[in-house]
């Protein structure tokens, strides 16, 4: 099939990229990676669990999702190991130039889903790379790793649960699924703040109301990504979006903006995405994360390979549930340590809703960049 083809192809790109792989693979057990590790072959067993560490002395990396991306992301990251590797790998699995991408746009063309994101998931793993180079001990140290939606495929790759090459060829595939997926019916998604009386799910079912209203027979509408208390992403058929922004005042929210994407995600109508995303993830090797890597579905650790996929099958239809997700990994007793903080990739919109769930948390939050100075 096209898609072994193509996870061949990935393949045979694996050895340019297999350092950063490896610095993510040992980090539970400090053993020196093996040079000979290829995602072809038997999966090792599982590593011992390091024991239980002071959270002052640990960090935690934070991946963005579609929508952090721009142009002129990773100016200046070349001259870090393996980025110039990852990005040579990219463009075989790919078959597009996504550093020139990246670096120059055209904005219109990033910020296609298709493109934007395999542009996010390499760039944070480029941003992993400039963090390696400038504060090796926040890599040595992490304990946990979350990524935001597509910045999930990422954050298992640092973690040593998937391949580099392979994963991005997954991201492709569900990209590509997910745009098309998007054109099947005007669609998006509306970031909303309420007060702290507003009632999201009723204000959903309105929307829906309405939407049948004008002989939309199934129309869709619901909470598509759980950001901070009182924020949240609603996603759905475009009516029922301009019917929640034409009584955002009603309903409570203080306000409303629609995203720049081209379709609800994190909704039912991605449910034409799931097949082929199963598909790729069944033939691509997957292993047990040797961090913590939390699921956008609910926040809980995953377990081993088989959650994974299902997973993050499950994730394209699911709501992203971000929040719970920070306060599973900084909820704490009281006078008990925080972890370093570190979001690697474009944009700090991760650290904001950080900085709105947990403030202690975010007092030792750092944001490394994808776009450095050029020496």
């Amino acid at each position: 099939t096209l898609a072994s083809k193509a996870v061949s192809m990935a393949a045979a790109s694996r050895g340019k990229v297999r350092a950063l792989v490896s610095v993510s693979r040992r980090l539970s057990t400090h053993q020196p990676a093996s040079s000979d590790f290829s995602p072809g072959s038997q999966t090792a067993e599982a590593p011992e669990r390091r024991p239980r560490k002071d959270p002052s002395s640990c960090s935690v990396l934070l991946f963005p999702g579609q929508g952090s991306q721009f142009a002129g992301m990773c100016r200046g990251l070349l001259k870090y190991l393996n980025v110039r590797e990852m990005f040579s790998a990219a463009q075989k699995i790919l078959g597009y130039d996504l550093l020139s991408l990246c670096l120059e746009g055209p904005e219109e063309e990033l910020q296609k889903t298709v493109h934007c994101q395999p542009a996010v998931f390499v760039s944070s793993l480029a941003a992993v790379e400039r963090l390696h180079h400038e504060n090796p001990k926040a890599i040595e140290t992490c304990v946990a790793a979350a990524g935001f939606s597509v910045g999930e495929f990422a954050a298992l790759v640092f973690s040593g649960a998937m391949n580099f090459s392979e994963a991005l060829y997954a991201v492709k595939v569900r990209a590509e699924a997910m745009q098309k997926a998007s054109e099947l019916v005007p669609s998006g998604m509306l970031s909303v703040i309420g007060k702290p009386q507003a009632q999201y799910k009723h204000a959903c079912v309105q929307a829906k109301e309405h939407c049948r209203s004008l002989g939309i027979q199934e129309p869709v509408c619901s909470v598509a990504n759980y950001l901070f208390p009182d924020g949240r992403v609603i996603a759905g058929h475009q009516q029922a979006l301009d019917f929640l922004q034409e009584n955002a005042q009603r309903l409570q929210f203080t306000r409303t903006k629609l995203l720049p994407v081209g379709g609800a995600f994190h909704t039912e109508l991605m449910e034409s995405a799931t097949e082929p995303l199963r598909e790729v993830l069944r033939q691509v090797e997957v292993r047990r994360p040797e961090i913590s890597v939390h699921s956008n579905t609910d926040g809980k650790r995953y377990m081993n390979q088989s959650h994974v996929r299902r997973q993050l099958v499950k994730q394209l239809t699911l709501p992203v549930k971000w929040e719970q997700t920070l306060h599973e990994i900084y909820e704490r007793t009281q006078g008990k340590s925080f972890p370093d903080t570190y979001e690697v990739g474009p944009g700090r919109q991760l650290g904001a809703t950080l900085q709105k769930c947990n403030r202690k948390a975010f007092q030792l939050y750092t944001h490394v960049d994808v776009v450095t100075i050029e020496e």
